[in-house]
């Protein structure tokens, strides 16, 4: 505890760096136009004096994001930016879910019918949403009450504030769909205190609100009971600055610390078993961790791992090494590449069958393709990593990316 207690300062400083908020911003206004009505219904948007709330509208599917979705919040998020009457932006969503991730379903059905123009188009468009997030002008709340998961976070956490509840937890659990943490996860998961974005990546294990706080993830907690009154607060708010929405944040937030049984307490074996180069090394410290401490968690971990597909493991653990040293911009570009690899055929079906397994026949026994992870060269991984004829372009120019 006292380790984590030690780590909490500079990893907060760290994101606050990234995050900066110290950025002048356009009074030019540009209306959003031209959503579906689809699309309408599944982004609603709320308005108040000087903020507007996006508020994903999918309850039924976890909000889980689709290309509509995903392209309305874009147009939105641009307009908003622009408009000078509109001083901050909050996200949240409907039911028991902030956003479960991207409709992986849809996508494998688009894929299945031969469109993948469709599927490479979604991917972008989310990509250079998540960079509009973190290089956002204005300050952003992401209330993230319920399920965030996967791409749920790339949408939410590269802004400003981000709250959490007693209800909240979060994860990314990619490996077991034979896919990988992506919309900017490699830069946030490698940000994280240790080695614990590895162990988050590689196991797709959960954290609560708590831990989210306590590791940096995210910047305030509030009880799901006094949600209620902190929205309220904030709609009343009349500001484009940064420091009176925080204070706001700060009056109906609770202090908190992780609970004996918290992952984060493993900190120091998590830092021993994940820090080494390759996923067979990792797995290698886990056995010999259990052996010597007879721990059912060293059990667990290495379960989870190894229901993962093993090309998707070696993809991950790369992404989130390379990641540690690259901007916002450079590891979207990046994740894109591996994306379009991912759905691609070219090397493997992992995706496929991983939902399929999961998510389609519901057998939870994927046959995964190469099997083990012996039989994976390094010209494989590399081939997820290369660089695609139609590479994702982000406004870097105009946009100036945070280390």
């Amino acid at each position: 505890m006292q380790r984590l207690k030690a780590l909490l300062p500079q990893t907060r400083a760290s994101l606050r760096t990234i995050y900066s908020y110290h950025r002048a911003f356009s009074a030019q206004p540009n209306y959003a136009e031209h959503d579906d009505d689809d699309s309408q219904e599944q982004i609603l948007v709320e308005g108040r004096a000087k903020s507007r709330t996006a508020i994903l509208n999918r309850p039924s599917s976890l909000n889980s994001l689709n290309a509509s979705m995903v392209g309305r919040l874009k147009r939105l998020y641009d307009s908003w930016e622009e408009n000078s009457d509109i001083g901050f932006v909050l996200m949240k969503g409907s039911g028991r879910a902030f956003c479960s991730g991207a409709d992986v379903l849809r996508l494998y059905h688009t894929l299945n019918e031969g469109n993948a123009d469709e599927a490479e188009q979604f991917f972008k468009t989310l990509y250079s949403f998540v960079y509009l997030q973190g290089t956002y002008l204005k300050p952003h709340v992401a209330i993230l009450d319920g399920i965030t998961m996967g791409c749920g976070s790339g949408i939410s956490l590269p802004g400003m504030f981000r709250v959490v509840t007693d209800k909240t937890f979060f994860s990314h659990p990619e490996a077991q769909i034979g896919f990988h943490p992506d919309a900017g996860a490699s830069y946030i998961l490698s940000r994280l205190p240790g080695y614990l974005g590895e162990y988050l990546a590689l196991t797709g294990d959960k954290l609560n609100g708590v831990e989210m706080i306590a590791c940096g993830l995210a910047t305030h907690y509030s009880l799901n009971a006094r949600l209620a009154l902190l929205e309220e607060q904030l709609g009343k708010l009349i500001t484009d600055e940064p420091s009176v929405v925080e204070a706001s944040l700060a009056q109906y937030g609770d202090i908190v610390y992780p609970d004996k049984g918290s992952v984060l307490h493993r900190i120091d074996t998590i830092d021993r078993c994940f820090s080494h180069d390759t996923v067979e090394e990792i797995i290698e410290a886990l056995e010999k961790e259990a052996v010597e401490s007879y721990d059912s968690w060293c059990s667990t971990t290495l379960r989870r791992i190894r229901e993962a597909s093993p090309l998707s493991l070696k993809v991950i653990l790369r992404s989130i090494r390379e990641g540690r040293f690259e901007t916002l911009d450079k590891c979207l570009v990046r994740e894109y590449r591996m994306s379009i690899r991912g759905i691609s055929k070219n090397v493997s079906s992992d995706f496929f069958e991983g939902v399929r397994a999961r998510m389609v026949d519901k057998d939870f026994a994927p046959k995964w393709d190469p099997p083990s992870l012996k039989e994976i060269s390094e010209d494989v991984v590399d081939y997820y990593f290369s660089p695609l004829e139609s590479e994702l372009v982000l406004p870097t120019a105009l946009r100036e990316p945070y280390m």
